[in-house]
């Protein structure tokens, strides 16, 4: 063989087992720098959980999650069972402790009650439920219309007494039906403090409520004053004027008067009315 040829060949070789060993250091050092990566086994929904159900054997599984898990999931499936959940769950979510009821509090619409809070029924109709739109998860302003006490006579007065008001439920449902949509509910049970619950009591009483859909975005509140039906139909009486009467002229009040009349050796005295009179 040419011992060029041959020179050529030993170099290529040198050279490709440097690169080769090069390669292996660079892969071989990666692959010892990655450590695995810790995983944890967490309790999931099975399938898809409604709001106010009580959780059973039937409703969890487990699945694994690589790096730390979320705060406050649960690890054991036994700490979810006969729990209440007071926020709907997808299947396949990581079941949180935030998403249950306190330990004992069952299922339905009172564990989903905030503390501090109430949840104040509210008798509606067709016209009063917003035609029907009102719906769990809604935010709403309530109006009430009636005669106030006092009131003179301005006849029925309408005002706002609640803004911003959550619907926690409508009816007998805590949560929107199979398709999404409103059904006709007559009674509303809305998220309320404690004073805003006596609020809404006194008005059930003795006024007529109204619902009134807003954006659920918008929470901003305002002071809305009152309407009075006299207001809305322009008939509010103007209080008399007296400034028109302090600028009417005073006309003096009418003063007779007398003349002598003397005839010769005769003189009588006559008496007239106002000179204004005379004509």
């Amino acid at each position: 063989m040419n011992r060029r040829l041959m020179t050529i060949f030993l170099v290529a070789a040198v050279i490709a087992g440097v690169c080769c060993w090069g390669v292996y250091r660079l892969v071989s050092g990666r692959m010892n720098a990655t450590k695995p990566v810790a995983t944890t086994r967490v309790v999931a929904a099975a399938k898809d959980i409604p709001l106010g159900a009580v959780l059973t054997t039937a409703d969890l599984t487990t699945m694994t999650l690589g790096g730390a898990p979320p705060k406050g999931a649960i690890l054991k499936q036994e700490d979810a069972i006969g729990r209440g959940v007071i926020t709907q769950i997808s299947q396949g979510e990581p079941i949180l402790d935030s998403q249950l009821a306190g330990i004992g509090s069952g299922g339905g619409l009172a564990p989903t009650i905030p503390k501090g809070m109430r949840a104040c029924a509210v008798r509606v109709d067709e016209v009063v439920g917003v035609a029907g739109f009102v719906i769990p998860g809604m935010r709403v302003d309530v109006l009430v219309s009636g005669n106030p006490p006092g009131g003179g006579n301005e006849g029925v007065v309408t005002e706002t007494i609640l803004q911003d008001i959550q619907v926690l439920s409508a009816g007998t449902d805590i949560q929107r039906n199979a398709e999404g949509k409103p059904e006709q509910v007559q009674v509303v049970n809305l998220l309320v403090t404690p004073e805003q619950a006596q609020l809404l009591s006194l008005a059930a009483n003795s006024l007529k409520i109204q619902l009134v859909l807003r954006n659920p975005l918008d929470t901003q509140t305002t002071k809305v004053p009152e309407t009075a039906m006299s207001n809305l139909f322009g008939t509010q009486t103007p209080p008399p004027s007296h400034e028109k009467a302090a600028r009417a002229p005073h006309k003096p009040e009418a003063k007779p008067y007398s003349m002598t009349i003397i005839n010769g050796n005769h003189t009588t005295d006559e008496k007239f009315g106002s000179p204004e009179g005379q004509h």
